[in-house]
């Protein structure tokens, strides 16, 4: 699977796109790892979720968030859509564009959870058309073709995420993390990969469920972390004296994206945020 960093890294800013808002998870961890770095992210809130669609109209889509990337200059994109991720493999949506250095989600994701698991038993949980794609289960099982994966389709999590219904307390998160994860659970699941970067919203939810001995792995969270090493390796971060730029664009209403900085990354973030089109 063509889902690992690589190519040179260039001067320029972190791209990021994601079908909504879940891939300010990605952006808030790559803040908190490397302050100084320019980030410029896309989400396609006019047609979120990407997670129910099929794998042509998926590749579309992220064909043209990809030819949107490419009039900034960013220096790698990560692809911070667990579904786009997925149809990675097979569908070359990077092919013929000048953008060489890029990640998706899955690699990062599996590496960890084969690291942290000790009863070789792991649950993954993701948009229907990532769980279709069988993407964890052929990464997990080309590392360790001992660990059983036990997979979930949560349709319904991404709406609800997007919408602020996330925390403990809440009877929507906690009905549907309860009907989702039950049986994951109840293979015994020792680590759970959250295989979509809206996710992490409800950690403390799915924490409280699962138990604290299971480890929840963040797709985005692992993904920021690679990125930092990366950029850490081939001497390619922004130095310290370097005032961050960061742009959030969002292809629907400018007044509801705000909120979902707000509630996905944190109010006191200095960025621009503007409405842009997408063909």
């Amino acid at each position: 699977m063509i889902d690992t960093l690589y190519g040179s890294i260039s001067d320029g800013a972190i791209g990021v796109f994601d079908s909504g808002v879940g891939g300010l998870t990605c952006v808030k961890e790559l803040i908190r790892l490397m302050p100084n770095e320019d980030i410029i992210y896309l989400g396609d809130t006019a047609r979120v979720p990407y997670g129910t669609r099929s794998r042509a109209t998926i590749a579309r889509y992220a064909r043209q968030d990809i030819a949107f990337m490419e009039k900034h200059n960013v220096k790698l994109l990560l692809v911070a859509c667990g579904t786009v991720s997925s149809v990675m493999a097979s569908e070359p949506i990077f092919e013929g564009t000048n953008i060489t250095c890029y990640s998706g989600v899955i690699i990062p994701a599996a590496d960890a959870a084969c690291e942290a698991t000790r009863n070789k038993k792991i649950g993954v949980i993701a948009t229907p058309a990532t769980i279709r794609s069988g993407c964890y289960e052929y990464e997990i099982n080309r590392q360790r073709p001992d660990i059983s994966v036990y997979s979930k389709a949560c349709p319904l999590l991404v709406p609800l995420a997007e919408n602020g219904y996330t925390a403990p307390g809440c009877q929507p998160a906690e009905f549907f993390v309860r009907e989702y994860l039950s049986p994951l659970k109840e293979q015994g699941v020792d680590t759970l990969i959250m295989g979509c970067t809206h996710y992490p919203l409800f950690e403390d939810v799915m924490r409280e469920f699962m138990g604290e001995g299971v480890t929840l792995i963040s797709s985005s969270g692992v993904t920021a972390q690679q990125t930092y090493d990366a950029l850490k390796a081939q001497k390619a971060l922004k130095p310290a004296s370097h005032k961050a730029k960061i742009e959030l664009f969002c292809t629907d209403s400018v007044q509801l994206f705000k909120e979902n900085v707000t509630r996905f990354v944190g109010g006191d973030i200095d960025c621009e945020i503007s409405q842009c089109s997408l063909s």
